[in-house]
């Protein structure tokens, strides 16, 4: 039985510089996704491969701080609080501060 982990990080995005302007805000969202579920990673699965794709849930509001400076200009590191519920399903927000 796992329970729910709670943890800041700070996602650094500057991949986010090496794909044409119109694509970088979406791409700073996937990268989002990609280092939560790589930090957050349930260890007793067998590969992290397996594990859903759907399983990373982005909150509202750090999705309009990603969009805030449009779709060309994504900030260049982000900090995120994330948890991992007991099934599975990870929430990324903005942290409480």
């Amino acid at each position: 039985m796992v329970e729910e982990v709670e943890r800041v990080f700070t996602v650094p995005l500057p991949m986010t510089r090496n794909v044409p302007k119109t694509k970088r805000a979406p791409r700073a969202i996937k990268e989002i996704k990609e280092y939560v579920r790589r930090h957050l990673a349930d260890r007793t699965s067998s590969d992290e491969a397996d594990a859903p794709k759907k399983d990373v849930w982005i909150d509202y509001r750090l999705n309009e701080f990603l969009w805030s400076r449009g779709i060309e200009n994504p900030p260049s590191k982000v900090r995120v609080k994330a948890i991992r519920f007991e099934d599975g399903l990870i929430e990324v927000s903005l942290p409480d501060e």
